[in-house]
């Protein structure tokens, strides 16, 4: 038998004992916002249910910073083992590959996708001061007095920043774009009138719209949604063609056994489909997707064309 053939066998051997073992301690999973979050809230909600499967704690840990790049190139730098997962999304995964200039890492190459959690809709909402209730006032207001108005997000790339650009774009007006380390600081200044609007993911917006805190103008998403009935889309609100919703999933860094990838992928599905989890995710107004590998894969090659088509179109960049 020749030296090629035996090394062979034994790197086989040894991937699936690794695989056959995985997992022999606890599993991280970075959150790279601060707590409080839509990604965090989502990574809680399936955390427990998987390590109780895997037989190991999975930890959630919040590493924020650079609209959500910090904690991404951390894990995308850390040991492919399976042991190091990022909870991803549209904007810090296919969105930021296209926008900033110079990266330590690849967004979408230095990734191996395990599954996505699950989608939600943005709402866009306003704090009560501001003096409309309707996006067409909301238009002719900025149109009026351009550059008086102010949209906040969780930093610059992430999709409360591009919903506000797509919304500067498609509206034609002159809103100022007010970054913060994290989405749950920004809906904190809205809520305490430092911000005008804010494009909000549906889970974080809905207790403050319920508090009569925030007024919601429009949702983000093709078709109204059920937790807000009487909110029109962007689209009945005069902007034809603006959609955007947004996912969260986990990944593993790049080079990670496909063995340790459909296990915690399988894991992965198994709690969504909880009673417990499906509870959570449907208090946060999130639809659960839990799809395979392959077909977060596909996602990303699809919505990595559609955004770079829009950075382009736009010639948005960031440093």
């Amino acid at each position: 038998m020749s030296r090629f053939l035996l090394l062979l066998i034994a790197t086989l051997i040894t991937s699936g004992v690794q695989a056959q073992a995985f997992p022999s301690r606890p599993i991280r999973v970075i959150v790279p916002f601060p707590a409080g979050g839509v990604s965090d809230i989502l990574s809680r909600s399936v955390a427990q249910k998987m390590g109780e499967s895997l037989g190991q704690n999975v930890i959630v840990e919040n590493r924020p910073g650079a609209g959500g790049m910090v904690g991404s190139a951390a894990v995308a730098k850390s040991p492919a083992d399976g042991y190091t997962l990022v909870n991803g999304s549209t904007s810090t995964v296919v969105v930021s590959a296209h926008l900033y200039k110079s990266l330590s890492f690849d967004p979408i190459k230095d990734f191996e996708p395990v599954g996505r959690i699950a989608s939600v809709a943005s709402v866009l909402i306003a704090h009560p001061s501001v003096p409309v209730n309707s996006v067409r006032e909301l238009i002719a207001l900025t149109k009026a007095q351009p550059g008086r108005l102010n949209y906040g997000s969780g930093g610059a790339g992430t999709t409360q920043h591009l919903g506000g650009e797509l919304f500067k774009q498609m509206a034609g007006v002159d809103i100022v774009h007010v970054p913060y380390k994290g989405g749950a600081p920004a809906l904190t200044d809205l809520v305490g009138g430092q911000l005008s609007v804010i494009f909000e993911p549906l889970p974080t917006a809905l207790p403050n719209l319920r508090a009569g805190k925030v007024k919601a103008l429009a949702v983000t998403t093709a078709r109204r949604i059920a937790a807000l009935p009487d909110t029109p889309t962007l689209v009945e609100a005069g902007l034809p063609g603006y959609e955007m919703a947004i996912w969260f999933g986990l990944l593993a860094p790049a080079g990670t056994p496909r063995e340790i990838v459909s296990r915690i992928n399988a894991e992965l599905v198994k709690a969504m489909r909880t009673p417990e989890v499906r509870e959570r995710l449907a208090n946060q107004a999130a639809d659960p997707i839990g799809d395979t590998p392959e077909e977060f894969a596909a996602t990303l090659r699809q919505e990595s064309q559609r955004w770079g088509e829009f950075a382009r179109a736009t010639g948005l960049k960031l440093d």
